[in-house]
């Protein structure tokens, strides 16, 4: 029999038991992708990572993110979750990461041996008008959006719908048949807020009907909105996500550089580990 160790943890939250829950299987050499898919249904989180030795010359480990239903090239909060596991046994301060969109460096902020928060640097997103945008508001229920509606790509792909009160956003309640029909990307409602920006993510073509906080979504946001003239570009953002679940989440974003070049998106947040375990498979 094989053993397999996995550490949970809950992320974009200082708080156990809130934020985005995350598997991370942290030796996964003798699983190969279809356990790992099966694994990660098992787990029935939004994300599960699998960390191999790296490809890339200078990466420290390679992960691999899988959904309950695909794998991923990319995300946010299964690559912070992941430093955070990782970078106490590691004792770095930067961590390198590996994903299928390119090594991911996360700087780590340490109090005493504890990690409390990392920031890291997300691939540069491209992005692209949405023209179904008729049939995107009637899966959403929603009457339009405030600001064109854009995908944006940085390994996943993520439109954003701009809605005219955080009340708009609380309240929306997709067709998720409907939405999985239309796209394959997740799609982010959001409005402003008193202190910052109020999100809720859909995917449900990739098996998660919403998501308590995505990391992959926050930068192209902050990028989104710099893009428009909403916020200025260098500008640190608050996102609040999650409530609805009953897992709030607080993200942070900025997008460096201009309209005509982007030069860095930084995405951050706190994690708590909850639990360890191990699986054991013929």
């Amino acid at each position: 029999m094989r053993r397999f160790r996995y550490v949970c943890c809950d992320v974009f939250t200082d708080t156990a038991l809130a934020g985005n829950q995350l598997a991370v299987f942290t030796d996964a050499r003798d699983l190969d992708p279809l356990t790992m898919q099966a694994l990660a249904r098992e787990m029935n989180f939004s994300e599960t990572v699998f960390v191999l030795p790296p490809q890339a010359d200078d990466a420290d480990v390679r992960i691999r993110i899988f959904t309950p239903a695909t794998e991923l090239p990319f995300a946010g909060h299964p690559t912070l979750g992941s430093a955070f596991v990782l970078g106490g046994p590691l004792q770095k301060i930067v961590i390198r990461l590996e994903t299928g969109a390119g090594v991911v460096p996360v700087e780590l902020e340490r109090q005493g041996a504890e990690i409390v928060f990392g920031w890291m640097e997300q691939p540069i997103p491209t992005w692209e008008s949405y023209d179904s945008t008729d049939d995107l508001f009637a899966a959403l229920g929603v009457s339009g959006s405030r600001l064109p509606v854009e995908a944006y790509t940085n390994g996943p792909t993520h439109m954003f719908v701009e809605l005219e009160s955080a009340d708009a956003v609380a309240a929306v309640t997709p067709d998720m048949a409907a939405l999985a029909r239309l796209t394959d990307s997740g799609t982010s409602c959001f409005a402003p807020t008193d202190g910052g920006w109020k999100t809720r993510m859909f995917a449900p073509a990739d098996g998660i009907a919403e998501d308590p906080a995505t990391g992959s979504a926050a930068g192209p946001l902050a990028v989104h909105l710099a893009r428009h003239g909403r916020i200025a570009f260098g500008e640190e953002i608050t996102i609040s996500q999650g409530v609805e679940l009953g897992r709030p989440s607080t993200l942070y974003a900025r997008a460096d550089g201009s309209a005509e070049r982007i030069e860095r998106v930084l995405v951050g947040g706190s994690a708590k580990i909850v639990a360890r375990g191990e699986f054991t498979l013929p």
